[in-house]
């Protein structure tokens, strides 16, 4: 597991991957060409993956990410230490904070 702030990034079996994943087009890149994982609501600084890949968003506010690195990649982050990932497929998982009746996702 790979954790960059409010960002957690498990890796994930090429066999436990929806197959409707596999097949789907990924996010458009920002326009630093990166895949965005987590933008700044507060700072506009961004959780991203450069390399090549994929970010596959599933429908829904709180629907997983999958994300796919046939090259492996690196998770970068303006006030964070660079993070190697390897080659292979993972989840992303923001980081949500309980209140009484609600849930929500961290902002950074």
């Amino acid at each position: 597991m790979y954790r960059q702030g409010d960002v957690l990034i498990v890796p994930v079996a090429q066999d436990a991957v929806p197959p409707h994943v596999v097949d789907t087009p990924g996010e458009a890149r920002d326009s630093r060409g990166r895949m965005v994982l987590a933008l700044g609501e507060v700072t506009g600084h961004a959780h991203a993956v450069t390399g090549p890949g994929r970010l596959v968003r599933e429908p829904g506010p709180f629907g997983p990410m999958l994300l796919h690195l046939p090259e492996g990649g690196r998770v970068v982050h303006e006030e964070h230490a660079a993070i190697p990932l390897p080659k292979g497929w993972f989840r992303v998982v923001r980081q949500r904070e309980y209140l009484p009746g609600a849930v929500r996702i961290v902002a950074d």
